[in-house]
């Protein structure tokens, strides 16, 4: 994988693997050990969590910019693709295997996790872990493609629902 070094601003809104967006809150040096490091200091939107990232391993941990509006149409286009199997493995292999896709950080993967899993949810349970791996999935996928897109997450949300009616999910906010 060929890992881009990104640099941020504060105020910057960035993407960070398994948390989701964020906002670049400052810039702060500490010391560790004997070094001197610089650390991004990001507020998790969704959980108002708190994260602190090096700057100089920052593309190596995957802390991304928000993908830009012309790549939108590439995430409806995987959530719109429907000749895919879903039901072929075990829920905890799938379980697992989603989780990697998420932890990648990828709109991308994202969206390909909540597809399958909406689409796997109209024909049969999903466990409490499926069930909230979707949640995440769909929480982190609106969030950026609302920036993206610079419109509210409703509208985004919205859209999901058009993509795949039978699964309605609620909107929240």
């Amino acid at each position: 994988m060929d890992v881009a070094v990104e640099s941020f601003r504060v105020g910057d809104m960035a993407v960070y693997p398994a948390h989701g967006v964020g906002k670049i809150e400052s810039i702060e040096s500490r010391r560790v050990g004997d070094l001197e490091q610089a650390f991004y200091v990001m507020r998790i939107v969704e959980s108002n969590m708190i994260v602190m990232i090096p700057t100089a391993t920052c593309g190596t941990v995957g802390l991304r910019n928000i993908i830009p509006a012309w790549e939108v149409s590439k995430v409806f286009a995987i959530l719109n693709e429907r000749n895919i199997e879903t039901e072929s493995q075990p829920w905890n292999q799938r379980y697992r295997e989603y989780m990697n896709k998420i932890k990648t950080g990828s709109v991308f993967e994202i969206a390909v996790v909540l597809r399958d899993l909406l689409l796997l949810r109209v024909n049969k349970d999903l466990s409490f872990g499926e069930r909230k791996m979707m949640d995440t999935a769909r929480g982190f996928l609106i969030k950026e493609v609302s920036l993206a897109q610079q419109v509210g997450e409703e509208q985004v949300a919205e859209e999901l629902n058009r993509i795949f009616p039978s699964v309605i999910i609620p909107v929240t906010s």
